[in-house]
């Protein structure tokens, strides 16, 4: 729970008590129906920032390609209409308009006012489904101010009408079709969410995503919205193979065709695609069970890693490529992979309603079965692209026990220097990881500055000089032997890669903190990408920060004030000039944090009551990934036609 959070409940029962020491039944509040979304919203989708009003598109498409999964839709539309409304639409069966046994009302109703309630609870409408929990359709009405269903069924159309959850048009027919299928319109509530304006992107890549899922099955999206007018067809023949070649189109493979594997288990299926990359020293492996993103793994993905790792050391002492007391690790075997990993199964068991991570331990076996007896047949059959992944791994492997040999030599060289922490780290006093910062700071004149002006007591201080190493074109024994890279690996103290271990984390704030020029950027990039890579959960977790010092300063006589960027400038001018608006404002740019001295740079940067910090956060795995290997791998010419596409957006462009 979040210390706003906190503080508010707190608040919150100390209300309470205040006004009545007594305690009884009076204080049992009881919601029905869909109350309780409306008043814990967060509960049901993540929350009610940008995320949480994306997802609301999610569930009702996760319904449409339930359909596609059953066989009965091959075509689903995701509309942004002019006025901010969504509609998404469906060839499929159509909700079930009959009266439901148990409550004695339309199926179509209680879909969309009841929890719980839908096809997908052993009733043989669905044998998979993403939508495990029932609660998609009826969620997304209690969460919007209004919304209309059509179903097209039986050579009618069937129409309800519904506001903030509660029903304002019974079900009726309102026309005649020739078609089946699902429409559904809905306006998010602003009641409940922090914007609702929808975000075309956002929505594009999860419906390219799932397109690539379901091979066959066209999803088309389209901007209505004046200005923004676009639209794009998905649709991909090929599947997981095809989604495969896209993740890695900036990269260089290092066998020409993706690897396809796949299996069918009574009501189960599963599907590998997978190809190694020449010129990459990370792995990026995506799972799904059900079509649902799965980023935290589970048993499918844990069936997969051991089953590599077994096939590669069992193919590579039959080559004697490896002796008998040589073993390659699972890192060392995942080096350059992109992977995509899909299941399909009955009654999914996800780790809570994000649905992150898989919990079906049959899977593991079914997965890791797949992949043992299949990748084995295949290397045996393609003895020149076993050979060049095996190679790859094997070089991995020397890297990492040359990374090995530089982590004691640092172990060592701490032990016999007597201290552990990084020379020029000026650390906190505060030992509660949870209530303590790092600023990791562009070049020693600011590190002064920062010393001199931050609060001992919780901030510590990292000065960095020079670039540091590109970590996308490097391997971890490259990363540990880097003097600019270990200050910041030591000081931090959960180690990287594999052997992460978030509990160790000696701060629960990282502030990346450079000038706001070129060179301010390509640090705090370079900085972000060694994160990315091989310290993943900081970024996951929430614990990464950018700092924004101001661009100006204004000053009219003894009054000074810190601008923090083009866009207030002017707003700030106005106020400053005063009333007759004649008041002489000097103004000054910022050249850089080491122009400011600890005064100025607390007031203005750190201190907690008054600076501004950008949390760093992961949104899209596959986005994140595409644009660090193109940023900063190997390749000119994407990178020449990302920069050529997005220079007029360069402000910030790191962030």
């Amino acid at each position: 729970m979040s210390e706003e959070n906190t503080n508010n409940l707190n608040e919150e029962i100390s209300n309470i008590a205040a006004a009545n020491e007594e305690y009884d039944a009076s204080h049992i509040q009881v919601l029905e129906g869909l109350e309780a979304v409306r008043k814990r919203p967060g509960m049901y989708i993540g929350s009610t920032s940008t995320s949480g009003l994306h997802h609301l598109v999610y569930e009702i498409v996760d319904n449409a390609i339930d359909e596609a999964l059953a066989g009965f839709c091959d075509e689903v539309s995701v509309i942004i209409k002019g006025d901010g409304t969504i509609t998404i639409t469906d060839n499929g069966r159509g909700i079930p308009i009959d009266v439901q046994e148990q409550t004695g009302t339309s199926a179509l109703e209680v879909v969309f006012t009841v929890l719980h309630a839908g096809g997908k609870f052993g009733g043989g409408g669905y044998k998979v489904s993403g939508g495990l929990h029932g609660v998609g359709a009826s969620v997304v009405n209690a969460l919007s101010e209004w919304l209309v269903v059509r179903v097209h069924k039986d050579g009618k159309i069937h129409e309800m009408k519904f506001s903030r959850g509660d029903m304002t048009q019974k079900i009726k027919v309102v026309g005649d079709t020739s078609i089946t299928g699902t429409e559904v319109t809905f306006k998010p509530d602003d009641e409940i969410f922090d914007d609702c304006i929808f975000n075309y992107d956002t929505l594009k890549t999860r419906m390219r995503e799932q397109a690539f899922l379901n091979g066959g099955l066209k999803i088309t999206i389209r901007d209505e919205r004046e200005g923004h007018e676009t639209e794009d067809i998905m649709y991909y023949e090929g599947g997981i193979i095809e989604f495969v070649n896209y993740i890695n189109r900036n990269k260089t493979p290092l066998h020409e065709n993706v690897i396809y594997l796949s299996d069918e288990r009574s009501d189960s299926t599963a599907e590998v695609a997978l190809q190694y990359c020449g010129d990459v020293y990370n792995d990026f492996i995506l799972s799904f069970a059900n079509n649902i993103n799965t980023p935290d793994g589970g048993m499918h993905e844990t069936g997969f890693k051991a089953a590599l790792t077994r096939v590669l050391n069992d193919y590579g002492k039959k080559l004697n490529m490896l002796k008998n007391e040589d073993k390659l690790s699972g890192e060392d075997c995942r080096e350059g992979i992109t992977a995509v990993i899909s299941v399909r199964l009955m009654d999914a068991q996800f780790e809570g309603q994000t649905k992150s991570k898989l919990g079906n331990s049959e899977m593991r076996s079914f997965v890791d079965s797949l992949i043992s007896e299949k990748l084995s047949t295949f290397f045996e059959e393609n003895p020149a692209v076993a050979r060049s992944i095996l190679d790859k791994a094997i070089t991995a492997s020397r890297a990492r026990e040359a990374a090995r040999k530089a982590r004691e030599n640092i172990r060592r060289k701490n032990a016999l220097e007597g201290m552990s922490l990084p020379g020029k780290l000026a650390d906190c006093n505060e030992s509660n990881a949870e209530l303590t910062e790092l600023y990791i700071v562009e070049g020693d004149s600011a590190g002064g500055s920062a010393k001199g002006g931050r609060d001992s007591r919780f901030q510590a201080i990292l000065p960095l000089w020079g670039k540091m190493l590109n970590v996308e074109k490097a391997r971890v024994d490259k990363v540990y032997g880097n003097e600019k890279l270990t200050p910041v690996i030591t000081a931090l103290g959960a180690g990287i890669g594999e052997e992460f271990d978030e509990s160790k984390l000696r701060y629960h704030k990282i502030i990346i903190m450079a000038d706001a020029d070129v060179d301010g950027s390509h640090i705090r990039t370079l900085l972000l990408t060694f994160f990315f890579r091989f310290m993943r959960p900081l970024i996951e977790g929430g614990y990464v920060y950018a700092a924004q010092p101001p661009l100006f300063k204004l000053t009219r006589g003894r009054n000074v004030r810190w601008v923090l960027d083009d866009s207030e400038l002017e707003t700030a001018l106005v106020e400053m000039r005063g009333e007759d608006g004649k008041g002489k404002v000097d103004i000054s740019r910022n050249k850089g944090l080491g122009e400011m001295d600890a005064h100025e740079l607390w007031d203005t940067t750190m201190n907690p009551e008054t600076r501004t910090l950008k949390r760093i956060e992961l949104t899209d795995a596959i986005e994140a990934d595409e644009v660090f290997t193109v940023l900063m791998g190997e390749k000119v010419e994407p990178r020449k036609e990302y920069i050529e596409k997005y220079a007029k957006y360069a402000i910030n462009l790191d962030m």
